[in-house]
């Protein structure tokens, strides 16, 4: 509700309505008309009470449910028109319809609409109704129509988180809660209803995504996967001159550091971080002290906080509900009474009766809840989180087990893929053998005619020596009487030798290079036997191989088997499972703590890489005053730590100056 003291800024417009989240309520009411009866009563009817969910994205619920934004009841007083009940849940609006009892209490209808949820921690949440543009909660112990409600049909009732948990995670225990306090929570956030600086902006982008989509797999979430998406405030995007490109990378690297993280741990995450936030839970309404200055009070889970009109994010002053003894008002004036006895009583003025009722109303239920959270639990919460641990307990053996059995898929798949590769490996080594035992035998040929060639080129030598021998031998016989023809003679005996010699000569290479010739052809004929040996060995090898790639390839079929085999376990959740589950959730606290030093590490990191982008001219009041309270190391539980170091009586005059 804005500053005009009709409402609170937290409790967000109607879309926002807190999301009945309805899965299990679209498979108990959309698409079939249903008689309901009367709590405690004999099978009366109660009438029909028309239901409609108004859709804002499409992330999955608890139990596979619909990303539904929120739950609108409508209540007739008389006979009401026919349903709207065809079609697909995300093109059309499923009602189901109730004309009122007149005997029938706020509490019939919250139970009615609870028990349809399946929602059993219902202290968070209660029905808003508007009227004269003021809104306000329905009383459980009043009849339903002696509220002020609107005259005209159907009556319209919203279903929301009224009271916000002081720690998310210790608080919420069932699964459905902690989704419709995501779904809240995460509207206000994005409808600027609650301060969020771009840097938290964008990790809390990054776990809604985690949320919806599941784990990062870039094969799958490609660029753009984001486009239609409404992940950022609009302050934050007009803030930065950045592309809608940039923030989906600066997103999904956040993402990608998520994997492993089921959707309701994403959630939880989500909440962890915005209850951090300064305007997270608080509901603020303008007020008047005693000296008539305009002032905001804030209400939350904390106590009473009174800020200065235009700054919604520090308060001047706090009282927590501990220090506070009674609440009480009359007509447009709100009374405080703190426990200290030597502080006065404090008053303020509202601008209407109806928002001092509202008022009051949210003090009693904050103030119950916390003193409720500071004592034992009582037997219903302490099944009820009997029952979330053993259920979270279940879900991490479940995953495990899709773990395991995906880790030896993929495994089988690996050593299918590496036999695959071995078998084709020897292939082409088979295949290259084959071609050089082809080229031996063409190179065993060749050198067998050419040592063939050389050897009749020797023997035709051979031959011509003898012939030449044979001619010196005649020569020498010959006798030539004149001394002319003697040396004539003498030189052509000469010249014969020299031929002989040379002819022997060459007689005697062409011998060595025939033998040469016959080494070489020995050698290629070795290395062809080599060849045709390895081949053999190829050959064998390959029809080994080959059973075991056809039993691999069996193996992802066989899987299956598995995952029947395991799915028929029954799950013992013994003691000593409870207190190892125990160990490992302090083990987690412990590990978080380590982790958001790590984390505003990583916050700061990306708040000095956009800094550059920033518009300085674009920044709005409430940008300037979170940057001047990050440069004194404010935060939100330091500051109201800070201002209840001082006295109550210090503080109430403090309250009374302003």
């Amino acid at each position: 509700m804005d500053s005009t003291g009709d409402g609170s800024a937290s409790t967000g417009g109607r879309c926002s309505w807190l999301s009945a989240a309805a899965g299990v309520g679209k498979r108990r009411l959309f698409g079939q008309r249903k008689r309901l009866w009367a709590p405690g009563r004999s099978r009366q009817p109660l009438g029909r009470m028309a239901v409609k969910w108004a859709r804002r994205d499409k992330s999955p619920g608890p139990r596979g449910w619909g990303g539904v934004c929120g739950v609108q009841l409508s209540l007739f007083r008389k006979s009401p028109p026919a349903p709207n009940v065809g079609g697909h849940p995300d093109e059309v609006t499923p009602e189901l319809s109730w004309w009122n009892e007149v005997k029938w209490k706020g509490k019939d209808l919250f139970d009615l609409v609870c028990r349809t949820l399946g929602l059993r921690e219902t202290w968070f949440f209660g029905l808003q109704y508007l009227i004269k543009d003021t809104k306000a909660w329905l009383k459980m112990d009043k009849k339903v129509l002696d509220h002020d409600v609107p005259k005209e049909e159907p009556v319209m009732f919203y279903f929301l988180a009224k009271f916000y948990p002081e720690n998310a995670e210790e608080e919420l225990v069932q699964e459905i809660t902690q989704h419709l306090f995501f779904l809240q929570v995460k509207k206000q956030i994005l409808d600027e209803q609650v301060y969020c600086p771009p840097e938290a902006s964008v990790l809390l982008a990054s776990y809604a995504v985690q949320a919806k989509y599941g784990d990062y797999d870039p094969g799958v979430h490609k660029r753009g996967f984001l486009a239609q998406e409404e992940l950022l405030p609009k302050r934050v995007i007009n803030l930065y001159q950045m592309t809608p490109e940039m923030w989906e990378e600066r997103i999904t690297a956040w993402y990608g550091q998520h994997r492993g993280r089921a959707r309701d741990e994403a959630e939880m995450e989500y909440l962890k971080i915005a209850q951090d936030l300064e305007m997270y839970g608080v509901n603020y309404f303008s007020i008047r002290n005693k000296k008539g200055s305009e002032l905001l009070l804030g209400v939350d889970a904390l106590g009473l906080h009174i800020y200065n009109p235009e700054n919604r994010l520090t308060p001047k002053t706090s009282f927590p509900w501990n220090e506070i003894r009674n609440v009480s008002y009359s007509d447009k004036e709100f009374t405080i009474k703190p426990l200290d006895k030597k502080a006065s009583v404090f008053k303020f003025n509202s601008s209407k009766l109806s928002v001092n009722k509202l008022i009051l109303q949210l003090c009693i239920g904050n103030h119950d809840l916390f003193m409720r959270r500071r004592k034992a639990d009582s037997l219903e919460v302490q099944q009820m989180k009997a029952q979330a641990r053993e259920e979270k307990a279940r879900k991490q053996m479940e995953r495990q087990r899709l773990a395991r059995e995906k880790q030896m898929r993929e495994e089988a798949e690996r050593n299918r893929d590496e036999l695959e590769r071995r078998l084709l490996q020897l292939k082409e080594e088979a295949t290259m053998a084959n071609e050089a035992l082809m080229r031996s035998e063409e190179t065993a040929d060749l050198l067998a005619e050419k040592a063939q060639i050389t050897e009749e080129e020797a023997k035709l030598l051979a031959q011509k020596a003898a012939e030449a021998e044979q001619e010196m031998q005649r020569i020498k016989a010959t006798a030539i009487r004149t001394e002319e023809e003697k040396r004539l003679m003498e030189q052509k005996v000469l010249e014969a030798e020299m031929l002989a010699l040379k002819m022997a000569e060459e007689s005697e290479r062409r011998a060595k290079e025939a033998d040469q010739l016959k080494q070489d052809l020995q050698e290629a004929r070795d290395s062809e036997r080599r060849a045709k040996q390895k081949l053999l060995e190829i050959t064998s090898k390959s029809s080994y191989t080959q059973p075991m790639s056809s039993s691999t390839s069996a193996l992802p079929a066989e899987l299956p088997t598995f995952s029947l085999i395991s799915e028929s376990l029954s799950f013992d959740f013994k003691d000593t499972d409870m207190k190892r589950l125990s160990m490992e959730i302090e083990k987690e606290k412990v590990e978080y703590m380590e982790k958001s030093k790590h984390l505003q590490e990583q916050l700061n990191e990306l708040k000095t890489e956009i800094e550059a982008l920033k518009l300085k001219e674009r920044e709005t009041a409430m940008d300037i005053l979170h940057s001047e309270n990050s440069e004194r190391g404010g935060s939100k539980h330091n500051t109201i730590k800070k201002l209840t170091l001082q006295s109550t009586k210090s503080r109430v005059a403090f309250f009374e100056e302003l």
